[in-house]
């Protein structure tokens, strides 16, 4: 049974292109299916997160990371009473709009895209991908995913101006997302928190020491553990403290969303929709350990010196294949070169290069801008 503020497929607003009902899968889970079985979905395998594979083949990737968030997003959502169907097909589409080299390609796309007045959002690139890029099917372009799952596409981690973005009116930009879009952000963040303490730790650039003493919060675990297991390998105690942070945050989520939809008196979705803000949130104490997670890893790991190298040959790949192509048109792929007829050429090779993955990006590095760096 679902909570009365739940989304409730048989309520769905639709297909932009109506079809006739599955026999036996609702339009969330056909919507997830239909994620699943999307090339910009597989190509998440070779995407990277934090680390190449430089490093490991053991580290997480855009798509085991996209598969752990789905995870927890089940969990909390279940235990919330919420639309699990409708949760699970959004995590899983949550980072499709992703470019190649994690958060040093996403920046060095948008800073190219600004040299020409535009930008770049991997939100908004993940709904050009299911809305068009996509193509599966003779009688629509793109997935034809439900209303729902690609207003949580955009919606999902903050809130568009509706004066700026007149291209998205019809995803009431005016109201809150549905719950089922408003946990992605935060079952998100404990699965990349939790996942890159974990890897920066394997990958040797963060010690226990850094880690037991920049963060309170697993240093607390870490001390219980010791007491529990004194014998164990370090790396046995490491896994439990992470796994109590992990399920600290998980809990927390879940009990610091049920209290304020109480305290809110939320009865139905349209509560939801038109509150004055989101009401998925982890309790003052644990945002606060939240953040002090993420500021250690802006510090300590995103900012390592040894990731340094990588990060700038990442930004010097995108923005000289970027500068290449907007010279060399004639150079991009027919289909590309067609688009450029229909939209910005600046539009359309950051269409292009967000959907290569890394090896890809190396390889027309290669080709048309010489040896990509070691």
């Amino acid at each position: 049974m679902l909570a009365a503020y739940a989304v409730q497929v048989e309520h769905s607003r639709g297909r932009r292109f109506p079809e006739p009902p599955h026999p036996y899968r609702n339009d969330f889970q056909r919507d997830r299916d239909r994620v699943i079985h999307a090339r910009a979905f597989r190509r998440l395998e070779d995407k990277t997160q934090v680390f190449t594979r430089r490093y490991s083949d053991h580290f997480r990737n855009r798509l085991t990371h996209t598969i752990e968030v789905a995870q927890i997003t089940r969990t909390v959502a279940g235990a919330l009473g919420l639309n699990v169907d409708l949760s699970e097909a959004l995590a899983l589409v949550h980072d499709l709009g992703h470019p190649p080299f994690g958060h040093a390609g996403e920046k060095a796309l948008d800073t190219a895209m600004r040299a020409h007045g535009l930008f770049f959002d991997h939100n908004l690139h993940a709904l050009r991908i299911v809305e068009d890029f996509e193509q599966r099917y003779a009688a629509f372009r793109g997935l034809n995913l439900t209303f729902e799952v690609r207003e949580g596409i955009i919606k999902h981690s903050r809130d568009y101006d509706a004066a700026k973005h007149p291209e998205l009116a019809e995803y009431l930009l005016g109201q809150r997302p549905p719950l089922e879009a408003q946990l992605i952000d935060f079952t998100d963040e404990i699965g990349y928190n939790t996942a890159d303490l974990d890897d920066g730790y394997e990958a040797h650039l963060l010690t226990l020491e850094q880690i037991r003493t920049g963060i309170p919060v697993f240093e607390r675990f870490l001390r219980e553990v010791e007491k529990t297991y004194p014998s164990a390998p370090e790396k046995l105690k490491f896994n439990e403290a992470i796994k109590s942070v992990f399920n600290r945050f998980v809990d927390d989520l879940i009990r610091s969303t049920q209290a304020r939809l109480k305290d809110s008196g939320i009865q139905a979705l349209a509560d939801v929709r038109l509150h004055q803000e989101r009401l998925a949130a982890f309790s003052p104490e644990v945002e606060s350990e939240r953040k002090q997670i993420k500021n250690f890893l802006y510090e300590n790991l995103y900012y390592s010196p040894s990731l340094a190298g990588e990060k700038d040959d990442a930004e010097r790949i995108v923005t000289e294949l970027f500068s290449f192509w907007m010279q060399n048109p004639s150079a991009l792929p027919h289909y590309y070169q067609e688009k450029a007829g229909q939209e910005s050429l600046p539009r359309v090779v950051c269409d292009y290069i967000a959907g290569m993955t890394d090896h890809f990006i190396i390889e027309q590095y290669d080709k048309h801008c010489g040896k990509a760096p070691e």
